[in-house]
């Protein structure tokens, strides 16, 4: 625990803003087309609760990994964003099911540690190009559905992206009180 919380605190955060590949203002929304490159990822996924329950108990698993609880006992720092990929419903809600994924600090890329919590994966993933917009504060369910409401609509029909999932994004720790960055993605078919 106290590993987590010093890496969280204390510890360096790698951040991967992507590639800018477009910036375009909507109707007041600034959104971007972005290029990330692919790698490995500690990723958890819990169904059955809601969004917000769901996502907090897997970045509080995802960050004890990081902070040293795995079988190397490293802490290897933090990365952001934090992607939570989620599966929007027909009701203006996310279905209570979210995959947590957090990406592996470039150090650790070619030997990740293994996990002592089972039910946290290693996994390789490909990388993407997503259509993003930014909001503040702390971030719940519904912002990212509103948020995520506001950029189908400024990106209109012409897009092609996926529809079944798209990926809410928080970059900063949760004692951070101020100028907070939170994202949604939809991710682009290629």
């Amino acid at each position: 625990m106290f590993g987590m919380i010093k890496n969280s605190l204390f510890g360096g955060v790698e951040v991967n803003n992507g590639t800018l590949l477009h910036k375009q203002e909507k109707d007041g929304i600034t959104f971007e087309e972005r290029a990330y490159e692919g790698g490995k990822f500690a990723s958890l996924e819990v169904s059955g609760k809601p969004f917000d329950e769901a996502t907090k108990e897997c970045v509080l698993k995802l960050l004890k990994y990081v902070g040293g609880s795995n079988e190397k006992g490293a802490g290897m720092g933090m990365t952001s964003p934090v992607s939570i990929i989620s599966y929007p419903t027909k009701s203006e809600t996310l279905e209570p099911k979210v995959k947590v994924i957090l990406r592996i600090p470039n150090q650790f890329q070619t030997d990740p540690p293994i996990p002592t919590d089972e039910n946290i994966c290693i996994e390789h993933r490909e990388g993407l190009t997503v259509y993003a917009t930014q909001f503040g504060g702390y971030a719940k369910e519904a912002d990212y559905v509103a948020h995520a409401a506001k950029l189908h609509s400024c990106l209109g029909p012409d897009a092609s992206y996926s529809t079944d999932y798209y990926i809410c994004c928080g970059y900063d720790p949760p004692m951070k009180p101020y100028g907070r960055r939170n994202e949604v993605w939809f991710v682009k078919n290629n």
